[in-house]
């Protein structure tokens, strides 16, 4: 069993930074593939980016290229997205999660955050 908790959401202007952290607790987390999914409201939560330690392997969904950046921190057990260049569209609820494999879905994710909220002001 693994324990995901995010912080760091909160009111920003667009062109803005943001910085998400995921705290994990509960096995070793270079076990696992951390990804990050965002839920505006009325929409689906979809995937945002993802960091696997075997290979040092990031991915990303194309709205974000070259503005977010997720990386880790084994030794603190956690998992940063870093957020720049912001836009109103980014608004949502973002939450963390944890997979054993290399997947894109909500669904294949069993461990998840409670979320943190990021609204971007236009």
């Amino acid at each position: 069993q693994v324990q995901l908790v995010e912080s760091g959401g909160g009111l920003v202007q667009a062109g803005g930074s943001l910085r998400l952290s995921c705290s994990i607790s509960g096995r070793t987390i270079n076990r696992y593939v951390i990804g990050w999914f965002r839920q505006a409201p009325g929409r689906e939560r979809h995937f945002v980016a993802a960091d696997r330690w075997i290979g040092d392997r990031t991915y990303y969904e194309d709205s974000v290229k070259g503005r977010f950046t997720i990386s880790r921190d084994n030794t603190r057990s956690t998992v940063y997205l870093q957020m720049n260049s912001l836009k109103p569209e980014d608004t949502a609820v973002y939450y963390c999660a944890a997979s054993e494999r290399l997947r894109f879905g909500r669904t294949d994710y069993p461990y998840w955050g409670q979320g943190t909220q990021v609204t971007v002001s236009s």
